[in-house]
């Protein structure tokens, strides 16, 4: 048995010493050999260098560098493609997420559970703001997508082999790793701690990628919208309908009413044009997400691999693209 450690990074130079220093002293401690697996999202900065640097001074640091960016979540992937432990963990490169705590997690997949995610119970210097839209997004999702995804939880995690395996064969692009992992199932436990800020260096989910992930996540888990867009549809029917039975009554058997005539129109024309567009708008999230899926396009393209086995880089003459 050995364990895996899935760590994506981008633009982590400042960062990647100290991380690789509570890595090794995580080693140190489990009863079983270990391998980390870095996956570079297309880094701008020396991120890649050191990667390589660290891999050659300690092989148990393997590396999967991207040909660009394609974000957090493919990274994951990637990483969950080529591990080859026994138990992964999963655990962002900021150290925001404490290598220390997977300790308690190996604890609690001995006691039997499959999946150990890490549910936070507090955030350390982030703005108010950003703490409200999470734990606002957290229970809309619970309160609305088909599985149950555990409020407060990211990617930070441990899976048993056989969970990993299963998230191998779901061939889906737009991926929400934490609702997949709810959705797959198994027995699963949470361990809390709180969330430790960024360690050095700018946060990189900025708040258009973390709006992008959440409305992912939404759609991906949940036909409530599109179920929103049928009923305010009937709503607008139900109003165009009262309206045009006071506007009857109005003209016909009433005194006169400022709302009949070019008003009333021209409000109601705005209001079904807005129904319809937030309508089209909601279809073309779902439709888009089909269009992706159906072009058959490699989830990733690998350019640099180090100390992962039977994988080949683009760079090398018979190039492989993972997905």
């Amino acid at each position: 048995m050995h364990y895996s450690f899935i760590i994506p990074v981008y633009n982590e130079e400042s960062t990647l010493p100290e991380l690789v220093r509570r890595l090794t002293e995580l080693a140190d401690r489990l009863d079983a050999p270990c391998e980390f697996l870095f996956v570079d999202d297309g880094s701008s900065d020396r991120t890649l260098p050191l990667l390589r640097q660290t891999h050659t001074q300690d092989p148990r640091f393997c590396y999967l560098s991207f040909a660009r960016n394609f974000g957090h979540q493919l990274a994951v992937t990637a990483g969950l493609n080529h591990v080859s432990g026994d138990v992964i963990t999963v655990l962002d490169g900021d150290l925001q997420d404490p290598p220390e705590l997977v300790i308690e997690m190996i604890d609690q997949w001995r006691a039997g559970y499959q999946v150990v995610y890490a549910q936070r119970i507090k955030r350390h210097q982030e703005h108010w703001l950003k703490r409200f839209y999470a734990y606002l997004f957290y229970r809309l999702l619970k309160r609305l997508a088909d599985v149950d995804i555990p409020t407060d939880t990211g990617d930070f995690c441990l899976m048993d082999r056989q969970v990993v395996d299963v998230f191998n064969a779901m061939p889906e692009r737009n991926r929400y790793l934490r609702g997949l992992r709810a959705w797959i199932g198994f027995k699963q436990t949470a361990v809390q701690f709180e969330r430790d800020s960024r360690f050095a260096g700018d946060r990189k989910y900025t708040f258009r990628k973390s709006f992008s992930l959440a409305l992912n996540g939404l759609v991906s888990f949940s036909r409530v919208p599109l179920r929103l867009a049928t009923y305010t549809g009937l709503l607008a029917g139900l109003f165009s309908l009262l309206m045009a039975g006071l506007v009857f009554y109005w003209r016909f058997f009433g005194a006169g009413n400022p709302l009949v005539g070019i008003a009333a129109i021209m409000i109601a024309v705005f209001f079904l044009g807005a129904v319809q567009l937030v309508s089209i708008g909601i279809l073309g999230e779902y439709i888009g997400r089909i269009y992706e899926e159906v072009k058959g396009r490699p989830l990733y393209i690998l350019s640099e691999v180090a100390g992962v086995e039977g994988v080949r880089s683009a760079t090398q003459p018979t190039s492989t693209t993972e997905g």
